[in-house]
C-alpha cells in the first residue's frame, strides 16, 4: 500500500473522490467532477476595539453626513450637533462626503487610533 499523501498549501481535497488537486482547479482531474468555488473572503471592514465600525462610518458619512450622523456614530458630540445646527446651508453634506471617502481608505490602524477608544 501506498503512503499517504499530505496536502500543499497551494493544494485542496476533491469534494466528490477526495484527491489532492490544485487549489485553483476547477474539474478534479481524477473523477472529472467540477469543484465549488472557494468561499468568499473579503473583509468589509474592521471594527474597533470598542465595537465601531469603520464601514459603517464611512457609510453614515457619505449618505447622512449632512445631519451629522457619523459623528455621533464615532462618539464626536459636540462636531454631530455643529453638523446639525448648518446642515440647512449644504456644507455638511459636502464634509460628510469628503470625510466618507477618507474614512474609506485610512488604515484600519489609523481608524483605531483615532476612534477605537471611546
Amino acid at each position: 500500500m501506498s503512503e499517504p499523501q499530505t496536502k500543499g498549501p497551494d493544494e485542496k481535497y476533491c469534494s466528490e473522490c477526495g484527491a489532492i488537486i490544485n487549489a485553483k482547479a476547477e474539474i478534479c482531474p481524477k473523477c472529472g467532477v467540477r469543484q465549488a468555488p472557494a468561499p468568499c473572503t473579503i473583509d468589509l471592514g474592521a471594527v474597533a476595539p470598542n465595537g465601531k465600525s469603520k464601514l459603517a462610518a464611512a457609510l453614515f458619512a457619505i449618505f447622512l453626513g449632512g445631519i451629522g450622523v457619523h459623528k455621533f456614530y464615532l462618539g464626536r458630540i459636540g462636531w454631530g450637533v455643529v453638523y446639525l445646527l448648518f446642515c440647512w446651508t449644504g456644507v455638511p453634506a459636502i464634509v460628510g462626503l469628503i470625510e466618507g471617502i477618507m474614512l474609506l481608505v485610512m488604515s484600519d490602524a489609523e481608524f483605531n487610533r483615532k476612534y477605537g477608544n471611546g
